[in-house]
């Protein structure tokens, strides 16, 4: 029999769960249905957002290679004098230049593929919750649960999927340019290397916690905002 004097109090948020590698795992199965949502409402979409986010993952770490190319070719050429290494040096500025370009390319094509998806996937999910509508009784609208979940489904429905999608694309893209980053440090330093994969450690569990906090809360509101409307 339950201790009254430990029960949670009805106003107040759920608990916080804890930061367990199966929970962190379990995401990528909803990260999995996100991406076959979004797949199965356009494929053109979501192969360009997949190859624009590997193309900005790649190209940080192809900046900063021709960055310390230009470095080389700067310090050879002060060594040659008589201007003889100043044609490469323009040309490594020109190739960074055009890099530079490509990057800021890469995520302006992000941002149109993530409007596009978001609103057509809005007007698809929306389409979904009122075809399951249709086929329900009347006793599945108030029950107070139920109709939270519907609404919750319905609000969110042109940003979550999507955003789902994104997160999921961007820990890949962050992998690609921290792996490039890594092999280019591997030569001038192991240690530098170690130094960059424990700088991210702090900033992933801050991240994962907060971001859990404040879905929690999100949810904790649904009946208040069910009231409200």
């Amino acid at each position: 029999m339950p201790n009254p004097m430990r029960a949670r109090r009805p106003d107040a948020p759920p608990p916080p769960e804890g930061l367990t590698l199966r929970a962190f795992l379990g995401v990528f199965r909803y990260s999995r249905h996100a991406v076959e949502l979004v797949w199965s409402t356009n494929r053109t979409l979501t192969l360009g957002l997949a190859a624009l986010t590997l193309l900005a993952g790649i190209l940080p770490v192809t900046v900063a290679y021709a960055g310390g190319r230009i470095v080389d070719a700067v310090v050879a050429a002060m060594r040659a004098g008589h201007g003889a290494g100043v044609p490469e040096v323009l040309t490594w500025v020109i190739i960074e230049g055009l890099l530079v370009a490509a990057l800021a390319a890469a995520h302006r094509g992000l941002t149109v593929a993530r409007s596009l998806l978001r609103v057509q996937l809005g007007q698809r999910v929306n389409e979904m919750i009122l075809q399951k509508a249709v086929t329900l009784e009347l006793h599945h609208f108030e029950d107070s649960e139920f109709y939270d979940k519907l609404t919750r489904a319905r609000r969110e429905a042109s940003s979550r999927p999507v955003s789902l999608v994104t997160r999921t694309f961007g820990l890949a893209q962050n992998l690609i340019g921290l792996g490039g980053f890594a092999v280019m440090l591997a030569s001038f330093s192991p240690w530098a290397v170690l130094a960059l994969l424990l700088a991210g450690v702090p900033a992933f569990i801050g991240e994962a916690k907060f971001s859990g906090d404040a879905f929690r809360l999100f949810r904790w509101r649904s009946p208040e905002t069910r009231m409200q409307t």
